[in-house]
Formats: C-alpha cells, structure tokens, sequence
C-alpha cells in the first residue's frame, strides 16, 4: 500500500471553495479522502462538493458553510462532519484573512485584531475541537497553511506576516503536546502563489517581475503545487515529522 494512500481518513479543509484550500480539497480526495469543503458561503462550497463527487464518486465530498470568525460557526463544522463520516482524521486549516496592505503605523486597530482573531485564534479553536478525538485514537494530522512571510520582513503585509509567524510557533507548541499521541502538527509556507486571496500581490505585473528575477524557478506558484505538500504531512509518509515548517516558495527563503 502507498505511504500517500488516504483510504478511509476524514479531511476537514477551510478556504476550500477555492485556491489553496480547492486544490488541497482535491489532491485529498485523489488519494482516497472523504473530504469536508468549507468556507463562508454555501453556495461555493456545494459547487466545489459537487465538482469532486462527480470525479471520485457520491460522497466523497460533502459541504458545511463556517466563518472562521464564529466559534459555535467552526463546532457546527466538526460535529456535521463527525454526523456524516464519524471522526475527523485530517485538519487543514487553510482559511485567512488580510483586509490591509500597507505600512504597519497605518493599520487601524480592527483590522490588525480581525488578522490575528481570524489567521490565530480561528485556528485554536478548530485545532482544539478536533485534536481530543486524535489523541484518544493516537492518530491525526493537523495542517496549517502558514505564509513565507511568517519568515521574512515585510513593509506590505506586516500584520498577517506576525500571524503567520505565530502559526507556525503554535504548531511547534502544538507538536509537543499532541506528539506523545502520535498527532502530528504542521505548517506549509507558501511564497507568492497565484490564488485570489493573493491577487493584489500578484497582479502587479512589475513586482512579480522583479520577485522572479531573483527566484531560483523564475515564476510564482499555483495552487496545485502546494497541494502535494498537504497529501504529505496528511499522510504516513511524513509519519515521523511533527513541528515543522515546509517552505514552498520557488527557491527564496529569505
């Protein structure tokens, strides 16, 4: 049997509706993953429930509307998904937010609190919902999709880089706590990739240009190629890997 082989695990993925989260959402199911597409409208997520149920077969997908802002939002999530395939075996907590680009003096206070309620505590809530069931059953990986920014300076994004930052201090927290049950916590940093959450970023044509001059593959990434990396550390191929970061970001790092 494959070490990539997901046959009867349970994957919850945040943002899923597209980008990042679809893609993860996909490449799951690809390799044998009941899969729960979430994000905040219901509409887009049966689209993208539908769209793989017609590729892997009824019931492969089903989906669940949740506001990583809303506590009782994100346990609604947990228990319909425990109501319809029984447990929860793969967390992927993909879901952000990032209302402001610009100097961080110029960020008012309400956005910098929505990042980080939104891009940090959305994400211990939901660790926390599913966490108990893995550690009982000593099985479980938890995915946060974190940012290259978490690593580098930024005069852009400086609010949602310290969010990224500190996801990636809670999944090493985390690894700690959970390992001795055998759970396993981990975060993927992804650079520039071409999704609509980072369109601003990447529509401007000379930035991207120069950001490309200076990267070893020459481009910006695409969705797909971070969804690999969540078939990875969801799977038993990275059985023995817990608190890390994988950068995934064209060659710069720093």
């Amino acid at each position: 049997m494959s070490q990539f082989d997901l046959t009867g695990h349970v994957a919850i993925i945040t943002g899923s509706s597209r980008g990042i989260g679809k893609a993860s959402a996909w490449e799951l199911a690809e390799h044998g993953a009941k899969v729960v597409i979430s994000s905040r409208k219901q509409d887009a997520c049966d689209e993208v429930a539908a769209e793989i149920n017609g590729k892997f077969g009824e019931g492969t997908a089903i989906a669940i509307a949740a506001n990583i802002s809303d506590k009782a939002g994100l346990q609604h999530l947990v228990d319909e998904t425990r109501a319809a395939f029984g447990k929860v075996d793969i967390l992927v907590c993909n879901a952000a937010s990032n209302p402001y680009y610009g100097p961080q003096e110029g960020i008012a206070d309400d956005q910098f609190r929505k990042i980080l309620d939104n891009n940090i505590v959305s994400n211990h809530w939901l660790i926390s919902m599913v966490a108990p069931e893995m550690r009982d059953r000593k099985a479980g990986s938890i995915i946060i999709i974190s940012s290259i920014g978490g690593i580098r300076g930024t005069p852009i994004i400086g609010a949602y880089a310290i969010s990224k930052a500190a996801d990636m201090q809670l999944a090493r927290n985390l690894a700690h706590e959970y390992g001795p049950f055998n759970v396993r916590v981990n975060c993927i940093a992804p650079g520039l990739i071409r999704t609509d959450f980072a369109r601003a970023l990447w529509e401007n044509e000379a930035a991207v240009k120069a950001r490309n001059a200076t990267t070893p593959l020459r481009r910006i990434g695409e969705p797909e190629e971070i969804a690999g990396a969540v078939v990875f550390l969801a799977s038993q191929a990275s059985a023995f890997m817990t608190g890390q970061t994988i950068v995934i970001d064209g060659g710069v790092t720093i």
